[in-house]
């Protein structure tokens, strides 16, 4: 049989496959997700997870057990795979909650009697800092990035997104999902979407709204979403991703810092400047006051790095 034939034969057999029953739920699951608005990297992450739990439980030539064939011995088994695979602790802590979820849609309804995943025990994950730019590092970055020393396509949109992502202390994924009508322009204020839709008020400085303003008044479209890519379409987390990396390696020389080291940087330096823990707990939109506490740690850190470079008895 010609290779083309053989490739063509192969594809309408996959595409004649039913879908296990597995399967088809997690498809239900997913667009359940969509229809009840979550956001698009949520949706993105849950998909991929529940995708590669499907192919463990789907070796080739085999199907999935059953829904009600799903039990505690299983989940600790495909758990036991990923140790194997020395998958890092939090992609298995991430891997285990989308499961969790997925069955409790399934037990709500009706298609399986217990959730299995419930009760198997979350790996403890390392309590470790995050790595924080000191305030003179991250300000020579962005006034790096507003020197316009690179030759880019649209400095004044870069500029405007290292403004708020330190400024504001924004997640990626809020900052890309920020729309024209989200910005006070008068009294400097975002409506930000954070996890689960919850919105938020974060107020923005001088120099955010002064890049802001230089980038909407050479911005020419009707696109809803502030920040454009080169096809004027809204820009993904992927492309800031990549503005950020490239800047980064090229003004700072490291390649490592991503939007998130911005998060760290606002919240450290505004607790290291006094502000109120509750306040950054606010401004970042952090559901617990647990998840803002670790930036006391890291402040304390850099203390005793002082003290042990500046006193005598250190």
């Amino acid at each position: 049989m010609p290779k083309s034939a053989a490739v063509l034969s192969k594809a309408s057999r996959s595409i004649c496959t039913p879908m296990s029953e597995l399967e088809r739920q997690i498809a239900r699951f997913v667009e359940e997700m969509k229809r009840n608005n979550a956001s698009p990297h949520t949706v993105m992450a849950y998909q991929s997870d529940l995708r590669q739990f499907l192919e463990y439980f789907s070796p080739p030539g085999a199907e999935p057990p059953a829904l009600a064939q799903f039990d505690i011995l299983k989940i600790r088994e495909w758990l036991a795979d990923m140790y194997d695979q020395k998958l890092s602790t939090i992609s298995i802590r991430r891997k285990l909650a989308a499961v969790r979820v997925f069955f409790r849609f399934l037990v709500r309804e009706g298609l399986a009697s217990i959730n299995p995943a419930r009760v198997v025990r979350t790996p403890k994950a390392s309590k470790t800092l995050p790595q924080v730019m000191t305030a003179e590092q991250t300000n020579a970055l962005v006034e790096g990035v507003a020197a316009g020393k690179l030759e880019r396509p649209f400095p004044a949109r870069d500029l405007a997104i290292f403004e708020l992502l330190y400024g504001c202390g924004l997640r990626v994924s809020e900052l890309v999902g920020l729309n024209l009508d989200d910005i006070d322009r008068a009294e400097c204020w975002l409506r930000v979407r954070g996890k689960g839709r919850k919105e938020r008020q974060v107020p923005f400085g001088t120099k955010a709204a002064a890049a802001l303003e230089r980038y909407l008044g050479e911005r020419l479209s009707r696109e809803d979403a502030i920040f454009l890519n080169h096809r004027g379409d809204r820009l993904t987390d992927r492309g800031v991703r990549g503005i950020i990396k490239l800047y980064a390696s090229l003004i700072a020389g490291d390649s490592s810092i991503h939007p998130h080291s911005f998060r760290h940087a606002f919240a450290t330096h505004m607790l290291a400047d006094g502000a109120d823990l509750r306040a950054i707990q606010e401004l970042l939109g952090h559901a617990r006051l647990s998840t803002t506490q670790k930036y006391t740690q890291v402040s304390l850190t850099d203390l005793m790095a002082v003290y042990d470079r500046s006193h005598p008895k250190a």
